[in-house]
């Protein structure tokens, strides 16, 4: 098996992928190589959304993705909504509404809510539901997530 190298654009920069295998998803990537480790790997079948990461803007699941074919595209994970050290509304929303449990699930939530809110300044609760439904948290009912969300959404219509 020959290896190859390659750089990805994750997270505002450009980072080296080396002795790769042009096989492997960029989930493992993502924490294997690159040392991210903020995606969670749980299903490896794209049904949990723990893996969840922004490619061009587009929210996907890590696992499906090939990070060879992910070449020339922005990515960006859990570790790059906010700068270091310093929650962006979306991860302060979860602290301060509970929404946090055993905390597996939590980057892919904060992924979901994030690219929705990017896309929707009110969004329903039905369209929250809708947004988050493809990621499975087995610790929560919901509720508190959605509250995050929803009061990320308030807090930014009022800010503006």
């Amino acid at each position: 098996m020959s290896s190859e190298m390659y750089s990805l654009h994750v997270n505002g920069e450009l980072r080296e992928v080396r002795d790769a295998w042009v096989g492997e998803s960029l989930l493992f990537v993502l924490r294997e190589r690159l040392g991210l480790l903020g995606s969670k790997g749980a299903c490896e079948q794209g049904e949990c959304g723990s893996c969840s990461v922004l490619v061009d803007g587009e929210l996907l699941c890590s696992c499906l993705v090939l990070a060879a074919g992910a070449v020339g595209q922005a990515i960006v994970t859990i570790e790059g909504v906010a700068p270091l050290g310093a929650p962006n509304d979306v991860q302060q929303a979860f602290v301060d509404c509970g929404a946090v449990q055993c905390g597996f699930c939590t980057p892919g939530l904060i992924m979901a809510a994030h690219a929705l809110l990017e896309r929707s300044a009110s969004p329903t609760e039905i369209e929250i539901r809708e947004e988050l439904s493809g990621n499975i948290c087995r610790c929560t009912g919901y509720g508190r997530i959605i509250e995050a969300v929803q009061s990320v959404a308030v807090a930014r219509r009022s800010a503006t």
